[in-house]
């Protein structure tokens, strides 16, 4: 049963993969040349202690760190802060997008990728199809978390609220961090998951059917729900600020994680400097990314001004809240047993060795 499960999930995953990645090729090689091509502007963020690293010996066991991003960019990627940090220990950094965290937890179970960002959800359906995978760092929460994801209706829909879409198809990727945000959202609402015709597609295939006025609702995040806004498209009728959930994490392949520690502290903390120089400095980041992405200034600066930034700890209570989460979709009987999340973790003492003293707690 268990192995049948598995086999379920992957096989949904590969052929979500299959359907939408080919149709994006031309868009993600435009987005890799110009990332080739286009120049960093230079960002001053004060150097720590364990720059050090940079000229020591190192332990790191592997030569190539390779990241899964998804299709809202990555900050990280393209400023290569950890292409400089790391060059001087010899390890190369690779990239590869996904359209959503389901696809790219896929990738991270058949060894493609070694680290990723993704939703608390994700994680969540890996693990219980057998995924060998571990909870790295988890994202911050600010008062801007879960601005930037809402259910979405077009603008001149009769629907006003999250009691109005019973009966209605209800577009968002099964399996991501949409998946928990409606689940929810019907609850508070009185209403049940069996009252809505709920359709899997990514986002990044839902944009342009949304935009056509074929979608009804649309649960989806920035930056598509920038762009339709912007576009005078749709009308938020529920955001998910407020919403009880952990947020995103890091997640890693767990024999790299265990492996790596070293690298994994380098990771974390470069990454955690320049989110934090970004919510310093928001025009300038939206400057930064609105070329990669291909996106008007007025549409990145609105997906930015919403955007938490900064990481936090693996924590006892960081772990509780996640698995609250993995309970909630067991009784809502979208995982087929219960799943501890602890088997996911890295022992105390592992978590010590890749997590930087700056880092928060909370």
């Amino acid at each position: 049963m268990v192995a049948t499960v598995k086999t379920q999930y992957f096989r949904i995953f590969h052929r979500l993969t299959l359907l939408f990645v080919p149709g994006l090729l031309t868009f993600f090689t435009s987005l890799t040349l110009v990332s080739c091509t286009k120049e960093n502007p230079k960002i001053e963020i004060q150097s720590s202690a364990n720059d050090v690293l940079n000229t020591k010996t190192s332990k790191i066991k592997t030569k190539v760190l390779r990241i899964g991003y998804q299709q809202a960019g990555d900050l990280v990627r393209v400023t290569k802060v950890l292409e400089k940090r790391l060059e001087p220990l010899g390890i190369k950094v690779t990239w590869a997008q996904f359209v959503q965290g389901p696809q790219l937890m896929e990738a991270m179970n058949v060894g493609k990728i070694d680290l990723g960002s993704v939703g608390e959800t994700p994680p969540i359906f890996a693990q219980a199809a057998g995924a060998q995978i571990v909870y790295v760092v988890g994202s911050r929460r600010t008062e801007n978390t879960g601005k930037g994801s809402a259910i979405a209706v077009p603008e001149n829909s009769s629907i006003k609220s999250v009691k109005d879409i019973k009966g209605q198809k209800v577009v968002f990727q099964k399996a991501s961090a949409g998946h928990y945000f409606i689940l929810r959202a019907l609850e508070d609402a009185g209403l049940k998951y069996s009252d809505i015709k709920a359709t899997s597609i990514p986002n990044v295939e839902a944009s342009a059917a949304f935009l056509q006025g074929k979608i009804p609702v649309w649960v989806t995040g920035d930056p598509y729900l920038a762009i339709a806004e912007k576009a005078g498209k749709a009308r938020i009728i529920k955001t998910a600020q407020g919403l009880d959930s952990p947020g995103g994490y890091y997640i890693g392949a767990k024999q790299f994680a265990i492996d790596n520690p070293e690298l994994l502290q380098i990771v974390i903390e470069e990454i955690d400097k320049i989110q934090r120089w970004a919510e310093a400095h928001p025009q300038e980041t939206a400057k930064l990314i609105a070329p990669y992405q291909k996106l008007p200034l007025d549409v990145m600066d609105l997906v930015i001004s919403r955007r938490s930034y900064g990481l936090r700890a693996i924590s006892p209570e960081l772990i509780k809240e996640q698995q609250r989460i993995a309970d909630y979709f067991y009784k809502n009987g979208l995982l087929p047993k219960p799943l501890n999340v602890q088997e996911a973790m890295l022992s105390p003492e592992q978590y010590a060795a890749i997590t930087p003293p700056t880092i928060s707690q909370k």
